[in-house]
């Protein structure tokens, strides 16, 4: 393995890692203060992108990446005052169902409105090109940014939580609510915010996700599941156990996708005469880039086995 592959795949897997915290740090919050698994997250992902796309041609990037992620909180608040709010009472399972109808609403309302196909979403001037050369490779402005983002919102999120009296009551709304409704804090409204604010962190990750990767109907499935693979080898609720899964299932796919290696050189490596037609295997055929895909869920399986409440998880499951 050479110094510049190292180099150049760690610096993509902490670019797409801090990606998927942006994604997992909202359905984070959400869970650990209300308790409720959001189905459609990345919906509000996909909507970021859009909105980012519809607002930059109208008026420019920067102030698109503000606005789209507030209309995206909008929306998740008005969709958990009007919606959620109602089915809370009845427990989990009519929040997963409420939550998996609105991911499908979401998807056949960006293909009305904007159609089945990649829309063109481009980088502004400003994030076009490469940050820096390195070995002769060229790692572009816009991966930059996504770090930037990314690290920025976990600062702010962090103060939000410990430094600032919202934070407070937010955290005591979470373990005592009846107190804190008697001390004259309005718990539901609280609520509301706290799960419209994770679907703007979503939306923020659209915003610049959209433009650096692909913006498509597609784009919450293909991510969707990878997110909840995230929260739980993070640890359900822990926002710090999010930030370690992220950067670890991100580093991991990304060098991964890159090695073209296959089984038997992998034993061949440790000295042992492997081949296809010795063992009889054909899975030793296959490159470690052909497994990729499956080393997330993996992670998850062996997660839950050896420790169900994630890294830096207190919930067990």
């Amino acid at each position: 393995m050479s110094l510049e592959f190292f180099t150049i795949s760690l610096l993509n897997g902490v670019s797409y890692g801090l990606l998927l915290f942006m994604l997992s740090s909202g359905l984070t919050l959400i869970f650990s203060m209300m308790g409720v698994l959001n189905f459609a997250h990345t919906s509000f992902y996909m909507l970021g992108a859009y909105f980012g796309y519809t607002l930059s041609g109208v008026i420019g990037f920067w102030p698109a990446l503000l606005l789209a992620p507030l209309l995206v909180g909008a929306l998740g608040a008005l969709f958990e005052r009007l919606c959620l709010r109602r089915v809370h009472q009845f427990g989990h399972v009519p929040e997963l169902l409420v939550t998996f109808g609105l991911s499908y609403l979401v998807l056949e309302v960006v293909q009305l409105v904007w159609g089945r196909g990649t829309v063109p979403y481009g980088l502004p001037e400003q994030l076009q090109g490469p940050l820096f050369t390195l070995y002769g490779t060229q790692f572009p402005k816009s991966r930059s940014f996504v770090m930037l983002v990314a690290l920025c919102m976990l600062l702010a999120v962090w103060l939000l939580l410990t430094r600032t009296r919202i934070g407070l009551v937010i955290q005591a709304a979470l373990k005592q609510p009846q107190m804190v409704e008697a001390l004259g804090h309005n718990v539901p409204r609280v609520f509301m915010l706290v799960f419209g604010g994770g679907c703007a962190l979503a939306g923020l990750a659209g915003v610049i996700g959209g433009n650096t990767y692909i913006t498509e109907p597609a784009m919450a499935m293909s991510v969707g599941s990878i997110i909840f693979v995230v929260v739980v080898v993070g640890g359900l609720g822990s926002l710090a156990g999010a930030f370690m899964a992220s950067l670890l299932i991100g580093v991991v796919q990304t060098f991964a996708v890159a090695m073209d290696w296959s089984g038997a050189d992998l034993l061949a490596a440790v000295g042992l005469p492997a081949t296809p037609e010795t063992f009889g295997w054909p899975v030793l055929s296959l490159t470690v880039a052909q497994v990729a895909p499956i080393l997330p869920y993996l992670f998850l399986v062996l997660m839950l086995i050896f420790r169900p409440k994630g890294l830096l998880g207190t919930r067990e499951g």
